[in-house]
């Protein structure tokens, strides 16, 4: 089933009266209906394309169940003046969650700016957010930066910085038999990060690792202490050119700022097609190229991962569901018979 946009409260995609009794459904359909926040932190250039990413992997996982889907974006995080004009059309404050009572909450990534997370100059807004979830909302969703901000936040686990950056298309496995893995088998899927989390650190804190890879290691975890904690550290939202765009973009820094030549993602291209990159790539490097990558560095496959996120978010969805009834029948107990 699509999900819902919604703007000020209502929906951004005009329905048909027809439309609108069809998801409105039996009394038995409502339960089916979420309500679900993206807080989409990340940097201008990507911003719309994770905002579009994150609707089709909710989409992915999202076939019986009606979500609706409101966005919003930190207030701290730097924006251009063009891009916050763009973004009001759709994205409320978030000051206006509390209204919107979202189910669940997701959480992107951010630029970093500074050498530790909790010296970030959105770190303060960032774990009021994360305290708002855990109390008024049934779970969180926290993709790269923002799962490890989270679990800085909860436990003071600190990422430790690699020596190489992770970016490519890694086999991932299924680790733990849990209801977030429910169908899911192994297959590959997208990272792009400096920073990483320790798996012994993360089980000694109480979290459950459900996927990792045996190359770039932890992959999705979660915990559960009555609020449903989902961490991504890969990327099952990313586009199939995704990885080839932030390879062109790390190239073109190295090209104007210096530094060493970046690695082509991992996995994501043909071995012929990678040696050549990588020629052309110290070319431009030292001047004997021009600083421009072929048509052929910007095509990629099929993005088959996220039909594998899909499982994930249908499971993750299917356990908001689950508690979001608990609650009402608790309520409705509760005012029918007192206590």
């Amino acid at each position: 089933m699509p999900v819902t946009i919604e703007r000020d409260g209502t929906n951004i995609w005009a329905a048909t009266l027809r439309e609108r009794r069809m998801r409105r459904g039996t009394i038995g359909d409502r339960g089916r209906r979420l309500s679900v926040a993206l807080v989409n932190n990340m940097p201008d250039a990507a911003v719309l394309a994770t905002q579009r990413q994150f609707v089709r992997l909710l989409e992915a996982g999202a076939e019986t169940f009606d979500v609706t889907l409101g966005l919003t974006t930190l207030r701290t995080v730097a924006r251009t003046p063009e891009l916050k004009r763009e973004m009001a059309e759709l994205y409320r404050s978030p000051a206006d969650l509390a209204l919107a009572a979202p189910d669940a909450i997701i959480v992107t990534g951010a630029e970093p700016r500074a050498a530790e997370l909790d010296e970030e100059p959105y770190w303060r807004e960032l774990v009021a957010l994360f305290d708002f979830a855990r109390a008024r909302t049934f779970a969180t969703l926290a993709s790269c930066l923002a799962a490890h901000a989270l679990v800085l936040h909860r436990d003071e686990a600190r990422r430790v910085r690699s020596r190489l950056k992770w970016s490519g298309l890694y086999l991932t496995e299924v680790v733990a038999a849990h209801p977030l893995t429910e169908g899911l088998s192994a297959g590959v899927t997208p990272h792009s990060r400096w920073n990483g989390l320790d798996e012994q650190e993360l089980e000694a804190k109480g979290y459950i690792v459900l996927t990792r890879s045996p190359q770039a290691g932890v992959d999705m975890f979660a915990r559960d202490d009555g609020h449903l904690a989902l961490f991504f550290q890969g990327h099952p939202e990313y586009d199939g050119d995704t990885l080839a765009r932030e390879f062109r973009r790390d190239v073109m820094r190295a090209v104007h700022e210096g530094g060493n030549p970046p690695e082509p993602p991992a996995g994501f291209y043909p071995p012929e097609v990678e040696t050549r990159l990588r020629a052309q790539v110290a070319g431009m490097l030292a001047g004997a190229e021009t600083p421009h990558l072929p048509a052929e560095a910007m095509v990629g496959p099929e993005a088959s991962w996220r039909r594998r996120g899909g499982v994930v978010i249908s499971n993750w969805l299917t356990a908001i569901a689950a508690r979001k009834a608990a609650a009402k029948a608790e309520i409705f107990s509760r005012a029918r018979w007192g206590g």
